[in-house]
C-alpha cells in the first residue's frame, strides 16, 4: 500500500483521480421499462371511507351488544385499489394550538353536530371554520372548568395520571383540554349517527380513534390508563352482569380512577331533563354501585355531577374478604394483554402477585416526566422475554441519534408542521419519547404479528397506542395523520398479505403533503417505491444515519396535494 494514504495533507496523484470513474454502475434499477402501476382516485363517495367500520357492511350483524358498529373489516374481493379522494377544497388543517379551537368547514364539510348538539356547545360553524368551544353534555362551562372541577377530587397535575382514556367521546374536547395538564388521553367513540365525531378530534390535533364499548376487549393492554372518564357516554354500565366496568376494570392501572358524569349520577336533580323516571335512574346507579365493589373499587367521592372510583393497587385485601370469589369471578390463565378480536368476559382480570398490601401489583411507575425515561415495570421485573433494562437504555440512546438525523433530512420534524403521528411499529415507544418536546403527539402501534407484545411497556412510559394487524385497515378517517413512521413493518407483512393494500391504507389515512418514513431492508425499499411512484408520493431512498455501509436504509416519501374534484376533472 501506497504510504501517502497515511498522510492526510499528502498532494493526490492526479493521475490517479483521471483513472477512477465515480459513476455508480451497479444501483438496482426501478421500472426502468417505465410500467409503474398508476392508482386512480376513488369515487368522490369514499372521501370519508372507513374500510372497517363500514356502515353498509356493518348492517350485515347483529345488532345485540352493538356488535354491528365493531370492526368488520372488507373480504378480498371487496378490498379498493384506488386512492381516497380528499375534498375539492381541503386545506392544511391550523397549526397547534390553534387547531384546538378551529377547523376548516372544507376539511369536513359536516353541520349535523353544530345543529344537533347546539346547546350543548360542542361545535359551532364560524364562516368558513369550525369553532370548538370546549362544551360537552356534562360540561356547560366548558372542558376546562370541568377538568378543573375533577382536579380538585383527585391528583391530576402532580405527575400520577398521565395516561386517561375517554369512552365514547364526542369531538374530544375533555382529551383537548387534558394535554395542556401533561395528560394524554385515547379518546374513542363509534362510526355512528353523531357524524365525524373523532374526525374532528383528529383535525383539532387531539388523539382519538374509532372505537366501541361492543362484545370484544378494547385494543390495549392489561394496565394502561391511570385514569377512565365517561361523561354522558351511554354505555350500559350496569347490564350485562357488569361487563364492560369489567373491561375498564382490566385497562386501568392499579390505583387508577374512574371518572363518571352524566345519568344516573346527580339523578334527584336532572331525572326531569333526562326524561327518565327517578325509580328507573336509582336502580342504575344501585347497580352501578354494586359492580364498582364487586370489582374491590373504593368510591373515592360523589359531589354534584361528578362520581369518582378507585381500582386498588393489588388484591390481597380483595381476595382476604372473599369479595372477588362472588361474581365475577377471577378469569382463569388468560393473558390480560390479549385484546385484539378477544371477547369480552364476565370475569375480573388478575393483578401480578405481591408480596405486601402496600405494594402496586405489577409495579409502581415513576411520576411524569420521569416516568417516560424510567425503566418499565414490565422490563425491569423480565416480563417481555429478551428486553433488559439494558436493551431499553441502549434503545433511547438510538432514537436520540435517529431523531437527530431526521431533523437532518426532514427540518419541519421540530416546527410543528406534523402533530399527529403514527409510528407503526413502535417497539419500546423510542421515537415517541425522543420526540416528546416537539408540538406534536404519537399514536404507537403495536402489530399483533410482532416477536414482543410491548405495549404495555408504552403505556408505562406514560405514552399511548393501540394493537393493530397491518394486512387490516386502520380505524380512522382518512386524512388524520401530518407524519407515518414504518420501522421494518414490510419485513414483517411481505409475506403475510399483498404490500400494495398496506400502502393504500398509509395513503388513506395521510394528510396531503403529509410525509413517510420507511426503514427497511433496500430490496424492500426498491418495492416500496416502486408502488407509491404511482400513488403519486415522491420519495427518495437515504443514507443510514449510520453512513453508507449500513444495510438498512431510510426511504422519504411525500403525499402530493391533490383533491377529487381535480382528480375527475384531469380524468
Amino acid at each position: 500500500m501506497d504510504s501517502r494514504a497515511d498522510n492526510n495533507n499528502a498532494p493526490v496523484d492526479p493521475s490517479l483521480t483521471a483513472s477512477l470513474d465515480f459513476q455508480s454502475h451497479h444501483q438496482v434499477e426501478i421500472n426502468s421499462n417505465n410500467t409503474v402501476k398508476q392508482f386512480q382516485p376513488c369515487d368522490m363517495s369514499f372521501s370519508e371511507y372507513t374500510p372497517c367500520q363500514d356502515k353498509v357492511r356493518g348492517r350485515r350483524f347483529d345488532r345485540n351488544m352493538l356488535k354491528y358498529r365493531e370492526r368488520h373489516c372488507p373480504t378480498k374481493e371487496e378490498l379498493l385499489l384506488c386512492l381516497i379522494p380528499a375534498p375539492p377544497k381541503y386545506k392544511t388543517p391550523f397549526k397547534w394550538p390553534q387547531s384546538r379551537d378551529y377547523a376548516w368547514y372544507d376539511n369536513i364539510p359536516h353541520k349535523e353536530l353544530s345543529i344537533e348538539k347546539a346547546v350543548q356547545n360542542w361545535i359551532q360553524v364560524e364562516g368558513d371554520r369550525f369553532r370548538f368551544p370546549g362544551g360537552g353534555t356534562m360540561f356547560p362551562h366548558g372542558a376546562d372548568a370541568y377538568i378543573d372541577d375533577i382536579g380538585k377530587l383527585i391528583p391530576l397535575t402532580d405527575g400520577t395520571i398521565r395516561t386517561a382514556v375517554d369512552t365514547g367521546c364526542g369531538v374530544a374536547s375533555f382529551g383537548a383540554f387534558l394535554l395542556k395538564r401533561d395528560v394524554i388521553a385515547m379518546s374513542f367513540a363509534p362510526r355512528d349517527t353523531h357524524e365525524a365525531q373523532v374526525q374532528f378530534a383528529l383535525e383539532r390535533g387531539v388523539p382519538a380513534i374509532i372505537g366501541i364499548m361492543g362484545s370484544k376487549r378494547l385494543p390495549y393492554p392489561a394496565r394502561a390508563f391511570d385514569l377512565a372518564h365517561c361523561s354522558r357516554c351511554l354505555i350500559p354500565w350496569h347490564q350485562y352482569d357488569g361487563l364492560y366496568l369489567t373491561e375498564v376494570d382490566r385497562i386501568l392501572r392499579p390505583g387508577g380512577y374512574w371518572v363518571l358524569s352524566g345519568p344516573p349520577i346527580h339523578w334527584k336533580k336532572h331525572w326531569r331533563g333526562w326524561e327518565r323516571t327517578e325509580k328507573d335512574l336509582k336502580q342504575e346507579q344501585d347497580a352501578i354501585e354494586d359492580v364498582a365493589k364487586r370489582l374491590c373499587w373504593n368510591k373515592v367521592i360523589e359531589k354534584e355531577d361528578l362520581a369518582i372510583w378507585q381500582k386498588p393497587i393489588n388484591h390481597i385485601e380483595c381476595i382476604k374478604s372473599g369479595t372477588v370469589y362472588k361474581t365475577p369471578h377471577i378469569c382463569k390463565s388468560d393473558n390480560p394483554d390479549t385484546a385484539w378480536y378477544k371477547d369480552l368476559e364476565a370475569c375480573i382480570t388478575p393483578l401480578p402477585e405481591v408480596s405486601s398490601s402496600d405494594d402496586v401489583a405489577g409495579g409502581a411507575v415513576e411520576k411524569w416526566p420521569e416516568r417516560a425515561f424510567a425503566v418499565p415495570p414490565r422490563i425491569s421485573r423480565g416480563s417481555i422475554r429478551g428486553i433488559t433494562a439494558e436493551k431499553f437504555r441502549e434503545d433511547n440512546e438510538l432514537w436520540k441519534d435517529r431523531v437527530a438525523h431526521y431533523k437532518r433530512i426532514i427540518s419541519p420534524l421540530a416546527q410543528g408542521r406534523y402533530r399527529n403521528i403514527m409510528d407503526m411499529n413502535a417497539f419500546l415507544g423510542g421515537f415517541a419519547a425522543a420526540i416528546l418536546k416537539y408540538p406534536a403527539w404519537v399514536m404507537n402501534v403495536v402489530p399483533v404479528s410482532s416477536d414482543h407484545d410491548t405495549l404495555g411497556v408504552i403505556y408505562e412510559r406514560g405514552l399511548i397506542g393501540t394493537y393493530q394487524d397491518w394486512c387490516e385497515a386502520f380505524s380512522t378517517y382518512p386524512r388524520t395523520y401530518d407524519l407515518i413512521h414504518a420501522t421494518g413493518v414490510f419485513s414483517i407483512y411481505q409475506d403475510r398479505c399483498d404490500i400494495t393494500y398496506i400502502l393504500l391504507e398509509m395513503d388513506r389515512i395521510l394528510r396531503p403533503e403529509g410525509t413517510v418514513i420507511f426503514r427497511d431492508s433496500v430490496e424492500l425499499l426498491v418495492k416500496i417505491k416502486s408502488i407509491t411512484d404511482g400513488m403519486r408520493w415522491k420519495s427518495q431512498i437515504m443514507d443510514h444515519e449510520s453512513g453508507p455501509f449500513n444495510p438498512e436504509k431510510i426511504l422519504v416519501a411525500v403525499k402530493t396535494y391533490w383533491t377529487g374534484e381535480a382528480a375527475q376533472k384531469q380524468r
